[in-house]
């Protein structure tokens, strides 16, 4: 082989590689993602999108179940023609590689579709996840109101 050869199979090896270790991101960076198109999906006004993310056995505040979740999203998005989600920075704790924890501050407003929103508060969420298939999927939700 000549040795111009053998450098063009390093370089392929090398980047074949690097694309290898890029195709799938790291598991708090996918958990980071999901936790995004979840708020896409709010604001989106989209709670079929929404109950999506949240895995069968989802439970939230007063035993919450994944199919109530979705009809009070839709309630939400009912009531105001515009949602607005603001997410502060996300706290990730990954208790392995398929089960994490993630905690932030949200703004949520809903409002006519006018400048002003109607309706605005703040929470401190926390949510539960787990990877089942390559996916990451919430488990249980809490929230309470910053302000009261």
């Amino acid at each position: 082989m000549k040795p111009g050869a053998a450098n063009r199979w390093l370089w392929a090896l090398i980047l074949l590689g690097a694309l290898a270790a890029c195709a799938r991101p790291a598991p708090e960076q996918a958990l980071r993602e999901a936790v995004e198109s979840v708020e896409a999906a709010i604001e989106g006004r989209d709670a079929g999108e929404l109950q999506r993310w949240l895995a069968d056995d989802f439970i939230g505040p007063q035993g919450m179940d994944r199919d109530q979740a979705r009809r009070t999203a839709m309630l939400y998005m009912m009531r105001y023609q515009s949602v607005g989600a603001t997410l502060g920075p996300l706290e990730v704790a990954l208790q392995d590689e398929d089960r994490g924890t993630v905690r932030f501050t949200v703004a949520l407003s809903g409002g006519s579709g006018r400048l002003v929103p109607d309706s605005a508060r703040l929470y401190q969420v926390e949510t539960g996840w787990r990877m089942r298939d390559g996916d990451w999927r919430m488990t249980s939700a809490s929230w309470s109101p910053l302000i009261r």
